[in-house]
């Protein structure tokens, strides 16, 4: 956790309002986490409806997501549409201010502190590229903050997409996976968010 003071937690608070209304019309009808009007309940009706058409589930598990965020990836997404170098400095400086840790102040080379009002935006600003990646290649899916489930038709299609997936997230976003959590389930095995699904 990244718990910013109280006057940084004010500024960043009048960043957020001022640059969520640019970046959030454009987000994906199906990212669910940290946007107005959209919770983790919607994202769940969205998983039961698209349950129904679905037969397999790919789950893929970003290791540590927010605290590996690579900061460059991150400003050249904000940079496309904030174009005020005073606004992408402040950012950038936010990213970097260092956490304290039992008194001695350490250096944040990656990830965005959690804690902080800007840091579920600058999450689905990194993550955006991937959802529109999958809408692009006509999956149906569902994310919650860095929690996503992709849904195909069989369990082949499901090794090629989940293959697929990853590498586009190692080249172009550059997160971990866990391997270990990742996996490929049937629909009637599916969990997500703390709740499971049953056909």
């Amino acid at each position: 956790m990244g718990i910013p003071t109280v006057l940084d937690r004010v500024i960043q608070q009048a960043i957020l309002q001022v640059v969520q209304p640019v970046f959030d019309p454009g987000f994906s009808e199906s990212s669910f986490g940290f946007r107005p009007g959209r919770s983790a309940h919607g994202a769940v009706k969205q998983v039961r409806k698209v349950l129904g058409k679905g037969v397999w589930v790919v789950d893929i598990d970003l290791s540590k997501f927010f605290d590996r965020v690579n900061h460059d990836v991150l400003m050249t997404r904000v940079a496309r549409k904030v174009k005020d170098k005073r606004v992408l400095c402040l950012i950038r400086r936010y990213l970097r201010a260092g956490v304290e840790v039992d008194g001695s102040i350490q250096p944040t080379t990656e990830g965005v502190p959690q804690g902080g009002p800007l840091s579920p935006l600058l999450a689905n600003i990194v993550l955006d590229d991937f959802d529109k990646e999958l809408e692009r290649r006509g999956h149906r899916f569902v994310r919650y903050a860095d929690d996503f489930l992709l849904f195909v038709r069989s369990r082949r299609a499901g090794l090629r997409v989940g293959r697929s997936v990853v590498w586009f997230l190692k080249q172009r976003l550059k997160p971990e996976i866990n391997r270990q959590k990742s996996r490929l389930v049937r629909a009637g095995q599916c969990q997500y968010l703390g709740f499971f699904f049953y056909r």
